[in-house]
Order: structure tokens, then sequence, then C-alpha cells
């Protein structure tokens, strides 16, 4: 042990109470995902005062319309007449239904640029953290390589969730997995950057973007 460690632990002993606060440092940080996320400013959201109809007769309207900008040939008249029938009386209840679309749009491209983005105070800092594993690399049920993701299913079930909810796991030792079902404690070193890995599935791969990565992670069954 090196000299300034000792007379530092030493220290603690003496003046009694500091020993808890130099070990602490050595502790990892138990975090959940939304700590992965750097902090969203607040802002207003014109969608809080919809009602539940009023929020499907938009969303009725913006799917036609997408698909008339996208150049969906599918689209019948019926449909696009019900479309414009749907947002005069939208705009008959006082609603600015093209304002809205608008909104929606520059709403979910903030929310796809914020999902790439990683919250830089984690950068080398030792954290806990549960999720589901993806094996990327597996040996019968031994694992060791694989993603993190929030919930089960994710990549494989569903759409896969943006790159800072997603983190690249090396295990310092293989886990021996018993199912994607069943939840683990990931503990290591956090590093941020993008990554993009190749996830192999039943019906083919796909690239995956990745926005943490944790090598020579500890890897153990969940236990609340």
């Amino acid at each position: 042990m090196p000299k300034a460690l000792v007379s530092t632990l030493l220290t603690a002993c003496l003046l009694g109470g500091a020993l808890p606060a130099v070990l602490a440092d050595t502790a990892p940080r138990q975090i959940q995902w939304q700590d992965l996320a750097p902090k969203a400013s607040p802002a207003g959201n014109p969608f809080e005062k919809l009602t539940r109809d009023q929020l499907a007769a938009l969303s009725e309207v913006a799917a036609v319309r997408d698909r008339v900008s996208a150049g969906d040939k599918s689209v019948t008249a019926t449909e696009q007449t019900n479309a414009q029938t749907t947002a005069k009386r939208l705009e008959q209840a006082g609603l600015d239904v093209d304002a809205l679309l608008v909104t929606r749009r520059e709403m979910t491209e903030h929310r796809r640029s914020k999902g790439a983005q990683v919250n830089p105070l984690l950068e080398g800092q030792t954290v806990r953290l549960p999720g589901y594993l993806l094996p990327l690399e597996l040996s019968g049920k031994r694992v060791t390589e694989f993603l993190l993701v929030p919930w089960v299913g994710a990549c494989v079930h569903t759409p896969p969730p943006p790159p800072n909810q997603i983190v690249h796991v090396k295990a310092d030792a293989a886990f021996e997995m018993t199912s994607l079902f069943e939840p683990v404690w990931v503990t290591g070193k956090l590093s941020t950057g993008a990554v993009k890995k190749s996830l192999y599935m039943v019906d083919g791969s796909s690239d995956i973007d990745i926005g943490y990565s944790i090598r020579g992670a500890k890897v153990e069954a969940y236990k609340p």
C-alpha cells in the first residue's frame, strides 16, 4: 500500500469520522437510466392542454399529411378529405393545426437530438447500473460482451432506445445468463463516446448506436 495512503488512513483513524469519507471515494455510485441523459431545459408543451380526442384527431391529420409529403401514392382521396375535415373541426375548436404540427416536428427532432447526447459529468466515474443484457459475444450461456439496455426486448422486440440509453459492456469474467428476461447489475468505470455495434438476431443483424461503454465490468444477477 502506498505510504501516502497509509498516512491518510492513519490520520483518518486518529481524527475519527473521516475514514468513511476517504473510503467513499472508491465506492461505485449507483445510478438510474435517467442519469445517463443530460438534464433537459424546461420548455412549454402545447399538447398538454389538448384532450385525448383532440390528440387522436391531430395524430390522424399528421399521419395523412406525412404520407402525402413523403410521396405515398397509396393515400386515397377519402383519407385526404377526412383529414381536411378533421383539421377544420380542430380549428373551429380554437386550435392552430398548422402551428401544432410544426411544433410536433420540432419536438420530435429535439428528442432525437437529445437522445444522442451523453451526460459528460459521468465520464470516468465508477457506477452501478441495473438493466437487461443483449449478448454480443456468447459461448453457450456464458457472455463476456453485451449491450446493457433499460427494458426487456429493447433492440429485439422493440425499436432500440436512444444512444444515451445503451451501454456497451465488456465483463471482467464471463457471466452465465439464464435468459434475456432476467435483469443484472453492472459495475465499472463508465466512458462516454459514440460506438456502433452489430447486434445479430434471428432475422439478421442490425447496427446499434451506443453512447456509453464499460470495460472490465463486474456483472451480477439483479437483487433489489
